[in-house]
């Protein structure tokens, strides 16, 4: 992947505060007890993305074409590991 200049400057342990609090989605495939999992968070036409197991988790931002071209990836199994 080429590397790009970053759109604005970015920290992870800051970048929480792009999103609406209230708008975290954990998985359907979370554990019933809620862990074990990550949160989506869609808004401002960006993706935040973190940790359930980590009460203080930094926020990982994706625009909409990086967060889609990484859904592509692992439903095409670019992810999977060696059976």
């Amino acid at each position: 992947m080429a590397d790009y200049a970053a759109k604005t400057d970015y920290n992870p342990n800051t970048a929480a505060g792009l999103f609406e609090a209230a708008n975290w989605q954990k998985s359907f495939a979370s554990e019933p007890n809620g862990g074990n999992c990550v949160e989506v968070n869609l808004g401002r036409g960006l993706v935040g993305l973190r940790d359930t197991k980590l009460a203080e988790s930094p926020v990982f931002v994706f625009d909409a074409d990086e967060w889609t071209a990484f859904l592509v990836a692992v439903k095409a199994g670019q992810f999977d590991l060696p059976s």
